[in-house]
């Protein structure tokens, strides 16, 4: 039973992993092998990456940051933690990228209107202080059809037990207390509040990280601890988690 008492939403985390950040034996490093899924979806939407301007809102330490700069993305990321944002400084420039990190918040993105193609953010929305200034910034930066591609965590029973209960409580595989429960995100809600920003097109599908049943978490999870590596499902059953697209309408 999680403590009462426990801080949730606690995202000292990502200032004290920074400089672990990649590091493959680190259980943060779980966060770079959902690129590739994450970016299966995405690819749905956008058939050449090549030369556009992306923004990583959320970018913590670099990994889909620098997925994008090898896909030939001209790249942005911003974080609130700025222990990150060095860290990925620092990560970028071992690895030969070009990437402009820059340490900020989401609900005041230090960027001019109109200016990104693209907007990924992804493990971010479900930690947010202001989820409808974020949407609203998000959606001024964009260019005119631009992309907001996200994933993030229903507010569901299911959710709260396989996130919180199972994978933070009792597996330890997420530090404890860095969810809060009563910020996850119904899809309604974030579909409603998108359209009431200007965005349409709207789609959304589950993200399953450990499959849709039991059992199928249950082989899952196996899978995963031995190999590092995700069996993700991209499917209809969004009531974990769920990744999506919406395009910015001109006004």
């Amino acid at each position: 039973m999680q403590n009462k008492h426990l801080k949730k939403n606690d995202l000292k985390f990502y200032d004290l992993s920074a400089d672990r950040w990649w590091q493959e034996d680190e259980k943060i490093y779980a966060l770079y092998h959902l690129n590739q899924p994450r970016f299966d979806f995405f690819d749905r939407y956008v058939s050449n990456w090549q030369g556009l301007q992306a923004l990583d809102v959320g970018c913590g330490g670099g990994f889909t940051c620098e997925f994008m700069a090898k896909r030939g993305v001209k790249v942005s990321g911003i974080d609130q933690s700025a222990k990150c944002i060095q860290q990925a400084q620092d990560h970028a420039s071992l690895s030969g990228l070009h990437i402009d990190y820059q340490h900020g918040y989401s609900e005041n993105l230090p960027y001019g209107a109109n200016t990104f193609d693209i907007v990924v953010c992804v493990d971010v929305l479900e930690h947010i202080a202001d989820l409808r200034q974020t949407i609203s910034e998000i959606y001024r930066i964009l260019k005119p059809n631009g992309l907001f591609l996200f994933d993030t965590i229903n507010k569901t029973f299911a959710s709260k037990f396989i996130m919180i209960w199972l994978l933070e409580n009792i597996l330890q595989e997420i530090p404890r207390g860095i969810h809060d429960w009563n910020k996850f995100i119904e899809p309604q809600k974030l579909t409603s509040l998108m359209h009431s920003q200007g965005f349409s097109s709207i789609e959304i599908k589950g993200f399953n990280i450990f499959g849709e049943s039991i059992y199928r978490n249950l082989l899952a999870y196996i899978h995963y601890k031995k190999t590092g590596k995700f069996q993700v499902e991209i499917s209809n059953n969004t009531s974990v988690m769920y990744i999506g697209k919406a395009i910015k309408s001109p006004k």
